[in-house]
């Protein structure tokens, strides 16, 4: 059994076609105690057309969606120094291609596992040319229906494929009614493979939640600021958060793994003889007198007098002698 979810952040799009900011992303991320980082392999002219409309009308310098593809492509040689840098800081490397030809470049590249984007779950082409490496390949269900899964994860197995499914959402950034929370048991009981969370919340709360509820793979955007340029800054995690995130669901992992049974408290034991309580008088009473509830108060600790919990069946029962306040009360002074 894994101690640890598997961790995954994601710079996507965040370096804005800069080698040097890439790099840096990848420093920054080998701090927070995350295990993979995951990248996006574009290249424009395996993938889209000038006929690509913006998702989002951000940029201030690209006239077309493939214009922009354009200028965050890397040259083969760029990403081989890329996965070289993972490799050094102790990342594991996990890209996303959009074209059998980005495939290709991530084979020689030598990355050891896939995701695939939810825009490209049914894209069973790509799908084909992924399982045909034999290695292991991490799906985001976002823009998926059960219907539309149930294709992709009979394709995947017909070709003996190694992979697993993430509850994703595609929204920019998601909103809690949005989270799908609900849909990870689904599909834990649906395919019976492991089952992750891909957030784009921007918000510590989703992972958390998520692997609470089963999650054993996260994903989430990483920036340096959400104020910088991109599509998808405003739905990242900054550093910070992603440190306190990485220290709340590994935590959270090792607790569902390490179950308690309430059936067995041997080990409270000692704790109990020191918190729990034995009867005593609270005011000063003579000899003869009928105990009464008012009578009664629990004090520390326990196994001096009858025990606290045993209170009902002293009521109306007489003094042998005369108490003082605060005595315990013991079987002996009854009659």
């Amino acid at each position: 059994m894994k101690s640890k979810p598997y961790l995954i952040a994601e710079i996507a799009q965040a370096h804005d076609g800069s080698l040097g900011i890439l790099h840096s992303y990848i420093d920054a991320i080998a701090k927070t105690g995350v295990q993979a980082v995951k990248f996006q392999l574009h290249i424009a002219e395996a993938e889209s057309s000038a006929h690509e409309p913006f998702r989002v009308k951000f940029s201030y310098e690209d006239n077309t969606r493939f214009d922009y593809w354009k200028r965050m492509e890397f040259t083969l040689e760029q990403w081989k120094a890329l996965k070289k840098h993972c490799d050094d800081v102790g990342l594991d490397f996990i890209c996303s291609p959009f074209s059998n030809l980005a495939v290709d470049w991530l084979e020689e590249i030598g990355t050891k596992s896939y995701k695939v984007g939810s825009g490209e779950v049914n894209n069973l082409l790509l799908l084909e040319k992924i399982a045909n490496t034999g290695k292991p390949i991490i799906i985001s269900s976002g823009m998926s229906s059960f219907a539309e899964l149930d294709q992709t994860v009979a394709f995947l197995k017909s070709k003996n494929a190694d992979f697993s499914i993430l509850q994703c959402t595609t929204a920019y950034p998601t909103k809690p009614e949005q989270f799908g929370l609900n849909v990870i048991r689904q599909l834990k009981e649906r395919y019976e493979v492991p089952i992750g969370f891909s957030d784009h919340s921007a918000t510590t709360a989703a992972g958390i939640a998520a692997v609470a509820l089963g999650a054993e793979i996260l994903e989430f955007h990483v920036v340096f600021s959400r104020d910088i340029f991109g599509p998808d800054a405003k739905a990242s995690l900054t550093f910070e958060e992603t440190k306190n995130l990485v220290a709340a669901v590994n935590a959270i992992y090792t607790s569902l793994h390490h179950p308690i049974d309430k059936n067995n408290n041997a080990e409270f034991s000692e704790l109990k003889s020191i918190f729990e309580k034995s009867l005593a008088l609270n005011k000063n009473l003579p000899k003869g007198h009928q105990v009464s509830f008012d009578d009664l108060e629990a004090k520390k600790p326990k196994g001096f007098g009858i025990p606290a919990a045993d209170y009902q069946r002293l009521i109306g029962k007489t003094l042998k002698s005369d108490k003082q306040q605060w005595d315990f009360l013991n079987e002996e002074d009854l009659i």
